[in-house]
């Protein structure tokens, strides 16, 4: 990358326009305000004034010294007699009128030099006019054209400039540094290393961004963890059920009596229907992992009371509902309740579920309960787990071990949660918490 295509070079040259940007425009206010004689009118101007309040020639010296100050302003003015003789002098200092002229006339830009004490003093240009009065005398008047003052400020002002381009040099080279390694961290993810970081440094706009990033990484790694261990227990989960029609099918072709090969074709219909369940289970999985990472399909209004009532009248459960409403999507907030009764009616085949919906501090609280054999504390958490079956009941109970963890993702999809307690008197209650909204 050329070195103009750079971040850090175009922040940087940006810096330095700003800064000789308001260093020109302060140099010349300063200017404007440390110099009088911008407000001075022109040498000719000024003389004509200050000649209209001068008192006459036979006026005592200390008279035309003092009405001299009080018209000069803040120029220069001198007096002199006929013969170019100094009378009184105000201001700055003013050169002689020149002594080849006999009328009035300017001397412009010249060089103050007074004799050995001026020359100690320091050097200027001046606009001067010499004014010949009607009684002979001479008024010179004239104002600055360039004074050492600005060079002096203008020096002061470049060396700030130099040294705030400096300053400002390591800020914009740290502040896209971090964009660099920011830049760094993106490429090995993109290369396949999920395990790439950056460090996060300071609280600006660029530690947020590097936070953000990291969340990120992490949240793709638990993605692409979760989908290896669904593809993992998945391949083996369908082993089973496959061996189980491959075998059936031999027996078919081998056993002609009516009677077997009935037997065998509802074993062939069930294993297959195991299988359809079990894939669609997967689909569902990894689909609401999928809106999990962001990818969130819109909520519509759901009536929590009638979808209880439809499912708990198919499972011959019990329900005890209030009236709630919730935004949700009602084909996942069904499954929800339908694996929560399939997995107590499993667990507990002699008793029917019981169901519950109650409003609690802001949440629709939903309650499965049953009078199974219970889970373990050790494990209470470990059943929401994908392909995870309790230990003792699993083999016994059936099912594949994802119909729980289905309850929890889609719990988690509507912003609630779902745990698992031992139920007074014998049994598990499932509860699961969603947020009520206007639904």
């Amino acid at each position: 990358m050329r070195l103009w295509q750079r971040l850090w070079w175009r922040i940087w040259l940006a810096v330095l326009a700003a800064i000789a940007l308001v260093s020109l425009v302060s140099f010349g206010l300063l200017r404007l305000a440390l110099d009088p004689d911008r407000f001075v009118p022109p040498a000719d101007l000024l003389a004509q004034r200050i000649a209209a309040v001068l008192p006459s020639a036979a006026a005592p010296p200390a008279e035309q010294q003092a009405a001299l100050e009080g018209a000069v302003g803040a120029g220069g003015a001198a007096l002199f007699t006929a013969e170019r003789q100094p009378i009184a002098r105000a201001g700055r200092w003013m050169p002689p009128p020149r002594a080849r002229y006999d009328d009035s006339h300017w001397l412009t830009r010249v060089s103050r030099d007074d004799g050995a004490a001026e020359a100690k003093k320091p050097q200027e240009r001046l606009q001067v006019f010499a004014l010949k009065l009607e009684d002979g005398r001479w008024l010179v008047a004239g104002r600055s054209l360039l004074a050492r003052r600005p060079v002096v400020i203008a020096f002061w002002f470049v060396l700030l400039a130099v040294g705030a381009a400096l300053g400002a040099y390591p800020v914009a080279r740290r502040l896209t540094r971090r964009l660099e390694q920011l830049q760094r961290g993106v490429d090995e993810l993109g290369r396949g290393d999920l395990t790439a970081r950056v460090q996060v440094g300071g609280r600006d706009e660029v530690a947020q961004l590097a936070a953000s990033f990291n969340t990120a990484a992490t949240r793709i790694g638990q993605l692409l963890d979760a989908q290896r261990a669904l593809l993992a227990n998945a391949s083996h989960e369908l082993r089973s059920p496959l061996a189980r029609i491959r075998l059936a099918l031999e027996l078919l072709d081998r056993d002609g009596e009516p009677e077997r090969q009935e037997l065998l074709k509802r074993e062939l219909r069930q294993d297959i229907a195991e299988l359809d369940e079990l894939i669609d289970e997967i689909l569902l999985t990894s689909r609401l992992d999928a809106q999990d990472a962001g990818r969130e399909a819109p909520f519509e209004p759901v009536d929590l009371t009638a979808l209880a009532a439809e499912e708990c009248a198919r499972a011959a459960a019990p329900l005890d509902a209030e009236t709630l409403r919730i935004a949700g999507d009602p084909r996942l907030l069904r499954r929800l309740l339908r694996n929560l009764l399939d997995n107590a009616r499993r667990h507990a085949p002699g008793t029917p579920p019981e169901v519950r919906w109650r409003s609690n501090a802001g949440q629709a609280e939903l309650v499965v309960a049953d009078r199974g054999p219970g889970v373990a504390e050790a494990e209470r958490q470990r059943i929401f787990e994908p392909f995870y079956r309790a230990r003792g009941v699993a083999e016994s109970a059936g099912g594949v071990g994802l119909g729980l963890a289905l309850v929890a993702r889609i719990a988690r999809r509507h912003g609630g949660s779902a745990t698992c307690r031992p139920r007074t008197g014998g049994g598990t209650e499932f509860v699961v918490s969603l947020p009520l909204g206007p639904g």
